[in-house]
């Protein structure tokens, strides 16, 4: 039956809005579908296994799709009904086992349809095999639908849906009983918040599903609420596999969470997809003594709070949590790290710069990712029309005959911005403030999609692009601070808090590239300033490491903890 006709009906825009997700297609509803050889060792790693008396404990699949998980439940349970012998469980007992729900009405009625052909399959009546799919499957929206719990295991794969797809009024139901959904959340993250209330004492949660949220902001509020009520028990990343039937464009963990006191958390990195070694994998993550040569890492107080999980190697993490206790932040000691400009509308702020029919003192040249691709500021031409004056106050365009009449030709695309409809006195304002001063400030310049640490210096003549991030500061030397960006130090900082992209690059965003800690200028002693500032200028990477590593004094043990993190040259 329909859930939103049962509870709904008293809020139209709330029922109109499930009704129209119901009806929705497969891709907008997140639905991704798993590889069986993942979701059989998701089982394991849960333990859900057909050695235990399965009839008599209840496992709950929050969002079953087209069966990828389901099915392979039903078989475990059968199995390990008939393991014991079926006059031990009754048709009710096991009608009580499993409880699965999905949206999708037409997926929901194929899958039920499935779901009693298998039953048959396996030797029950169409008549038990249809009562006990009723019994099982609840069409409907899983984060409003109430449910009996507790449950002794929740698996499977939660759908991945951006907020600004969910109806309005839904999205306001969702925040009105999720305190996760915090900043830009996913719908997983309120699929995980409630899948771990309905968590039995003991109980276990298995999901795959996008690795973000163990780092970026709005994650933070569910980390908050694993730290300080369960157990962080397995994590494994899957970047890189072929873990779903079809290409995704998020990097996927599976994440093995139990209602039970904190403890260490087993961590094991990309593994082979084949079932005999899914299989021996999951048994060293669950051994109660951890093998040796599995490859497996126990990694102590991962969650922390709402802190990101650093889930690196152990020696990389006591690195990083040795250099954080001793060193202050790199805007602690006189570091500015800022973002480019956004505009809102490029194609009317921005153009050949010779070719901007504006005011002179009305432009500025514009330093894109594309001029320093070869490590070094090579200029393509573009410029920036620039409303601010010195302040960043909007200039008066009565002053301004020439920028009026550029700004008014484009005026529909200008004024069309979210950022003027908001305020139509300031229309012809950019996203961004622009403060001209930067442009003659010298600074280092970083993309924020890399693979390498990319920091070129740029002695001052240049506005930066909103796609690049900058570090200025008026007390380092910045071709000294150039070696430190540059090594794979400062790599290890931002592996460790950024999620990574598509083909394994990392996001040098402002908010990673300020975790990075490094000394006061004024404890560097003068040879190092030198090495440093050489080793920058020479683009040497391997001078820079070895300046780094003696700035920070590093020992053996901790430089070859870093092996790996160099990138090459740029």
């Amino acid at each position: 039956m329909d859930m939103a006709s049962i509870f709904f009906d008293r809020d139209e825009h709330l029922a109109s809005a499930i009704q129209q997700l119901s009806g929705a297609s497969g891709a907008s509803l997140g639905a991704v579908f798993t590889r069986p050889e993942v979701v059989e060792f998701i089982l394991d790693l849960s333990g859900y296994t057909a050695d235990l008396p399965l009839q008599h404990k209840r496992i709950l699949e929050p969002s079953f799709g087209g069966g990828d998980f389901l099915f392979a439940i039903i078989r475990r349970l059968l199995s390990a009904w008939r393991a014991r012998g079926r006059a031990r469980a009754t048709q009710d007992e096991l009608a009580q086992a499993i409880k699965a729900v999905e949206l999708h009405r037409e997926t929901f009625e194929a899958t039920r349809a499935a779901v009693v052909a298998l039953l048959q399959q396996e030797g029950l009546s169409r008549k038990t095999a249809t009562a006990l799919a009723d019994r099982w499957l609840v069409q409907g929206d899983f984060l409003l639908t109430p449910l009996e719990g507790p449950f002794d295991f929740v698996v499977g794969n939660p759908p991945y849906v951006r907020q600004e797809m969910i109806p309005a009024a839904l999205l306001s139901a969702y925040r009105s009983r999720y305190a996760t959904i915090y900043d830009r959340a996913d719908l997983y993250i309120p699929f995980i918040e409630r899948s771990l209330h309905l968590l039995a004492e003991g109980g276990t949660l298995g999901f795959i599903c996008a690795n973000r949220w163990v780092k970026n902001r709005y994650g933070g509020p569910l980390r908050k609420l694993v730290a300080e009520n369960f157990h962080l028990k397995i994590y494994v990343d899957m970047s890189g596999t072929a873990a779903f039937r079809s290409n995704v464009t998020a990097y996927p963990a599976i994440t093995v969470i139990s209602r039970d006191r904190p403890g260490p958390t087993r961590v094991f990195y990309r593994p082979h997809l084949e079932p005999n070694e899914l299989s021996g994998l999951a048994q060293a993550l669950r051994a109660r003594r951890l093998p040796q040569g599995s490859g497996v890492q126990e990694l102590a107080q991962v969650a922390r709070g709402t802190a990101p999980w650093l889930l690196e190697p152990p020696q990389q993490v006591a690195l990083l949590r040795r250099l954080e206790e001793r060193f202050p932040t790199i805007e602690e000691v006189g570091c500015k790290v800022g973002i480019g400009v956004a505009t809102g509308a490029d194609k009317a702020f921005i153009g050949d710069y010779e070719d901007l029919e504006v005011e002179p003192e009305r432009k500025l040249p514009l330093v894109t990712t594309r001029d320093i691709v070869h490590g070094e500021v090579q200029w393509q031409g573009k410029g920036l029309v620039n409303p601010f004056d010195e302040e960043g106050r909007l200039v008066d365009l009565q002053r301004y005959p020439r920028l009026r009449a550029y700004l008014e030709a484009r005026r529909e695309l200008i004024a069309g911005r979210h950022c003027a409809r908001r305020s139509p006195a300031q229309w012809y304002r950019t996203i961004d403030r622009i403060i001209p001063s930067l442009a003659r400030t010298p600074k280092l310049l970083i993309p924020d999609i890399k693979g390498t640490a990319h920091v070129v210096f740029e002695q001052g003549g240049f506005y930066p692009h909103h796609n690049l991030y900058y570090v200025t500061s008026e007390t380092w030397d910045l071709r000294a601070l150039q070696a430190v960006l540059r090594s794979s130090v400062a790599r290890l900082f931002v592996a460790a808090y950024s999620t990574r992209m598509r083909g394994g690059y990392l996001r040098f965003q402002a908010q990673y590239l300020r975790r990075i800690r490094i000394p006061p200028w004024s404890e560097v002693p003068q040879v190092l300033r030198l090495e440093l500032a050489e080793a920058a200028q020479r683009r040497d990477l391997e001078a820079c490491n070895q300046a780094v590593f003696e700035l920070f004094g590093l020992s053996c043990d901790e430089r070859a903890a870093l092996e790996g993190l160099e990138a090459p040259p740029t």
